[in-house]
């Protein structure tokens, strides 16, 4: 498929024509707003770094100068966030009950959210690295991180990416490459793996199905 986009129209070249993914695509697949707010974060690290941000909002504090598994690189590095390390905090730390404090579990949301968009949604290449952009725009207000339009973002991602993977020598893929593989599956269906048992869900299953963006089912 990245070898058939176009990026002069943003648009795959196909045998039958020109396709692309589209925002209402996008919405049926994967659930996510394509109306509100842009997604645009700062351009520039706050005052005094992201160091006492992180510390601010999420209670701990990120090593800077500490290599991780023998890589050489700090988990807060020239304000991105190591993957590793904040999947391993993440595992480590994640103990919710009863008793645990509403703050507390605000904070591990807010971790969960950054791990999230910034490690699935907007991925680098190797899944190594979150943009500390994502630190700040995720741990402000709640009701302004629902309002803005998630899935334009990451459809502009998905169309910068596959502009950029279709050059020659393009050897690997960042962004949400998952919505493309979704997309391929149901516009393409020759392409798509068979369901061993697409009739043949009980009622509980189906309940479960109903309310989850098409591309889960």
């Amino acid at each position: 498929m990245a070898e058939r986009w176009r990026p002069e129209t943003h648009t795959f070249h196909l045998p039958e024509g020109e396709m692309t993914i589209t925002l209402k695509d996008v919405a049926i697949l994967t659930g996510m707003p394509i109306s509100g707010d842009a997604v645009i974060g700062p351009q520039t690290k706050p005052e005094g770094g992201w160091g006492p941000l992180i510390r601010d909002r999420l209670g701990f504090d990120m090593p800077t100068t500490t290599p991780i598994q023998g890589r050489g690189h700090p988990p807060l590095n020239a304000g991105q966030v190591s993957v590793p390390w904040l999947v391993s905090h993440i595992q480590q730390e994640f103990v919710i009950n009863d008793e645990t404090p509403e703050e507390q579990v605000e904070r591990y949301a807010r971790i969960y959210l950054i791990g999230l968009v910034g490690g699935f949604l907007f991925p680098d290449k190797f899944n190594r690295w979150i943009q500390g952009i994502w630190l700040e725009l995720l741990t402000g207000d709640w009701d302004a991180i629902g309002q803005k339009s998630w899935g334009s973002a990451v459809l502009a991602g998905v169309y910068r990416e596959l502009c950029t993977c279709s050059k020659v020598g393009a050897k690997q893929a960042g962004a949400a490459i998952f919505i493309l593989q979704l997309w391929v599956w149901e516009h393409l269906p020759m392409f798509a793996p068979l369901d061993p048992r697409p009739y043949r869900r009980n009622d509980d299953e189906l309940n479960f199905l109903q309310n989850l963006p098409y591309g889960v089912k």
